[in-house]
């Protein structure tokens, strides 16, 4: 059953509709800072707390949803903050049409859907290709984070960034089951709640690296991307 689209007017939502190819995503905001991305911003518990924290970045929130990014908007607009914008994108489709090299101080990837059974797992977002292709967008020193509580998806996850040329891990292990400061949606305190671990991983672009523009890998569309979203 389609769920009714619920018309989003905040001026925190950007239409994707309104977008020319190639446009440069920083001049949707008041202030030029560094851009961050949040690639599956939920109801925006997460982007609130860090947009708040660090108020010298802006903040780029997607989702693939309707009714999330409604309430990310609503979240953001309530909360007085500038540096937050808000749109509705599959993250592979955002950055193949208006990506470019070095545009991202940070990628924050927070408990994207697992595809738990073993005939969806090639439907993950986050595999070789994906994180060699953030290396192209990621600024030198740029950091991605990948949080999850899958422990399979950590696990593969982990398992995957040695192979990947370019980028150092920030922690003492693959990952950890705690990082200090790092905000917690609602869905990340109520799993915890049950006394399930969250698992945090937190990568950085090495600064000296350089990933040629002919060894960027091509993006490969999502299974759930659409030119137009639906619901």
């Amino acid at each position: 059953m389609t769920q009714r689209k619920i018309q989003i007017l905040s001026p925190t939502f950007i239409d994707a509709a309104n977008l020319t190819k190639g446009q440069d995503l920083s001049e949707l905001f008041p202030i030029e800072q560094p851009l961050a991305l949040e690639i599956g911003c939920g109801i925006g518990d997460f982007i609130i707390q860090r947009a708040a924290q660090q108020p010298t970045i802006n903040f780029l929130a997607i989702d693939i949803y309707n009714k999330g990014c409604y309430k990310t908007c609503r979240r953001v607009d309530e909360s007085g903050l500038t540096n937050v914008r808000v749109m509705r994108m599959e993250a592979r489709y955002l950055l193949s049409h208006f990506g470019f090299a070095d545009m991202l101080t940070a990628i924050y990837i927070n408990c994207p859907d697992p595809w738990p059974k073993k005939r969806h797992l090639n439907r993950r977002l986050v595999n070789h290709t994906f994180l060699t292709q953030m290396l192209y967008y990621l600024k030198p020193s740029g950091d991605l984070y990948f949080i999850t509580d899958v422990e399979d998806y950590a696990q593969q996850v982990a398992e995957i960034f040695p192979t990947v040329d370019g980028y150092d891990n920030q922690l003492a292990s693959p990952y950890t089951l705690e990082l200090s400061d790092y905000p917690q949606s609602k869905y990340m305190r109520r799993f915890l709640a049950q006394g399930l671990p969250i698992h945090y991983q937190h990568h950085q672009r090495q600064a000296d690296f350089i990933l040629p523009n002919e060894k960027v890998p091509a993006i490969e569309m999502g299974f759930r991307n659409r030119h137009t979203l639906e619901g």
